[in-house]
């Protein structure tokens, strides 16, 4: 039997510390290496990115100017059934890609896998963000990572107008048209230096367009509630499906994690606060 061709896709930006761990990790795959193509789509790196990259593969674009358009176009130029999109901060376990196989050759009508998480480095913040991202897997907070190139090509790939919520809102729309599932063979997520100022300045950049994806939906969407409402983005997400035994035995992790979600909090509203005052102060500058 002839298995079908899988491309990977990742999107890169001055990641020559991170870009070949994770292409390494690529030829690692127990997945036969005849059907697996990878894509490197850069965006205007002054590191050395893309010559590490061209190292591993001839398949290396140079594409902005944010990570939808990226992965959009990466995707665009793949050739395989199924496509993997990653950041370069992301390593892939040895199995992953050949288990994503296995769950969609039996079952026809999924057509987007959710991939579990794991956050790697020694700090205890990567530990809290490891935590914490368990308890996102499969839920409206997750975004499917292996998808059916046909269909993401039908439903008009990720939304050029919003760089943050595309995901959520490319699998809005995915799980309109079929199933989707869960893969517990992890990608492992290198934050070994995470540093908290950094990473707020992260989160604000990408809630930026957290009104383009609200409008487009209407704050009365089920999964808008979820991801932007208090009681499931900050209690019920970590209770549900027996969860909230994770919490009892991890008090200092929760700590942890409750802090990084009220910063997170305060910055979002730090921003739509300035937003405000700019819409009301514009007639007058």
């Amino acid at each position: 039997m002839t298995l079908p061709l899988i491309s990977v896709v990742v999107t890169t930006k001055n990641e020559e510390k991170n870009i070949k761990n994770c292409l390494q990790s690529i030829q690692r795959q127990t997945y036969p290496a005849e059907f697996l193509e990878t894509i490197v789509v850069d965006n205007q790196s002054s590191d050395c990115t893309k010559e590490l990259a061209l190292g591993f593969t001839d398949k290396v674009f140079d594409v902005g100017p944010e990570r939808s358009a990226q992965r959009n176009f990466g995707i665009e130029q793949a050739n395989g059934k199924y496509v993997l999109y990653l950041d370069a901060d992301m390593d892939l376990s040895e199995r992953v890609i050949e288990d994503c196989y296995e769950v969609v050759k039996h079952d026809p009508e999924m057509v987007g896998l959710y991939i579990s998480e794991v956050v790697t480095g020694g700090s205890f913040f990567c530990k809290v963000r490891s935590f914490e991202r368990r308890f996102y897997e499969g839920t409206v907070i997750d975004c499917a990572r292996f998808l059916n190139k046909k269909v993401f090509m039908e439903l008009g790939g990720f939304d050029l107008s919003m760089s943050g919520p595309e995901d959520w809102d490319f699998d809005k729309r995915l799980r309109d048209v079929g199933k989707v599932g869960l893969v517990y063979t992890p990608i492992f997520h290198n934050e070994a230096e995470f540093k908290l100022g950094k990473y707020l300045a992260k989160k604000s950049y990408y809630a930026k367009d957290f009104d383009t994806y609200i409008s487009k939906w209407g704050w009365d969407d089920a999964d808008i509630q979820k991801q932007f409402g208090f009681w499931y983005r900050f209690l019920w997400v970590f209770l549900e499906n027996g969860k909230w035994k994770k919490l009892v035995t991890h008090p200092f992790l929760v700590f942890g994690m409750y802090f990084l979600r009220v910063m997170v909090g305060i910055q979002f509203l730090r921003r739509k606060s300035l937003r405000i005052n700019n819409d009301i102060l514009s007639p007058y500058a």
